[in-house]
């Protein structure tokens, strides 16, 4: 089992593989018992979106995580991957900037260069 950290940073490596742009980790530990973690990145069409939210899945069940569930894939604008204390949202930047997960969080996150 991976500590949030290692899962976090496997996470942010699966995104990066891909071209994941302006990913983003935010530590909502203070903030919601229900995951400490959440990871948002942007990608810049339905199936750049589709393939990040895979490969996030694929990487983590490479290293024994497997994903609670996973919404969005349909639509393909935003998919969530639920891995329980880490919640990993990709957008399309039109979604992402409507929805503005990163004010609604609080201001402790940390921005990661895409």
């Amino acid at each position: 089992m991976l500590t949030v950290e290692q899962k976090t940073a496997a996470i942010v490596s699966a995104l990066e593989d891909i071209k994941g742009e302006h990913i983003t980790v935010l530590d909502t530990s203070r903030l919601s018992s229900l995951f400490e973690r959440m990871v948002i990145a942007s990608a810049q069409s339905t199936r750049q979106t589709k393939a990040l939210a895979d490969h996030v899945v694929e990487a983590l069940m490479a290293l024994g995580e497997r994903p609670r569930d996973v919404e969005g894939g349909r639509a393909g604008e935003w998919v969530l991957v639920d891995l329980g204390d880490v919640v990993v949202h990709v957008m399309q930047p039109a979604v992402r900037a409507y929805y503005n997960l990163e004010e609604l969080w609080g201001e402790q996150h940390q921005p990661r260069a895409a």
